[in-house]
């Protein structure tokens, strides 16, 4: 199968995918690319906007995950703009342009991931974990449990816990480059559930919409 995997970042999502897939990422950040070519070299790794890729290049795959930018939608950082702490942003709409876009035009499976937002989300989704999902496909509830608190982890905590050693770059932010992965159990559940290949005793069911 081919895969597109867009904002890929370390490649947190695809960690637990394998390698029978044809798997192209796409990350905008160089160094953050280049941890994610280290962790998965048979991928190919495109260095550029992942919006502007998606519409050029959405009918070679047969399966596109995408993980657009979250901070303008985020409850974290709506209370810290009601505090006066950060400049007040517009929500950024790739994530609602995109889901429209793969949900009227694309011919495959297709699976979005942002955060809960601060506001009533435009286009009803599914949670799992803490995230929404929006596809095209059912996805099921999944538990992911994690052996520390998020607002006191460590990078070190982080590293072990998603198996990332990141020493070796010079990220500008290595907490929240780990904060930001998808737990790789949740994103093999969730491409699980795109090749319809769950386990139903270990899941609750669910519909998307």
């Amino acid at each position: 199968m081919k895969i597109l995997n867009l904002y890929a970042g370390i490649g947190g999502n695809r960690k637990l995918w394998g390698d029978e897939h044809e798997i192209t990422a796409v990350e905008n950040d160089t160094e953050t690319a280049r941890v994610y070519t280290d962790c998965f070299p048979n991928d190919i790794m495109v260095v550029g906007d992942a919006h502007e890729y998606l519409i050029n290049h959405y009918k070679e795959y047969d399966f596109i995950w995408s993980s657009p930018p979250c901070p303008t939608h985020s409850r974290l950082n709506a209370t810290k703009n009601g505090r006066g702490d950060v400049k007040m942003e517009y929500p950024d709409m790739k994530l609602y342009q995109e889901i429209i876009f793969l949900d009227n035009w694309f011919k495959g499976k297709w699976v979005i991931e942002n955060v809960i937002p601060y506001y009533t989300p435009l286009i009803a989704a599914k949670k799992v974990d803490r995230h929404l999902w929006w596809g095209n496909f059912n996805i099921t509830y999944k538990e992911i449990n994690r052996p520390f608190k998020m607002d006191t982890a460590t990078v070190k905590d982080y590293e072990d816990f998603l198996g990332y050693d990141l020493s070796g770059y010079k990220l500008e932010n290595k907490i929240k480059t780990l904060r930001n992965c998808v737990i790789p159990e949740t994103g093999l559940h969730i491409l699980n559930c795109a090749l319809d290949k769950i386990e139903s005793e270990n899941v609750k069911q669910g519909t998307l919409f």
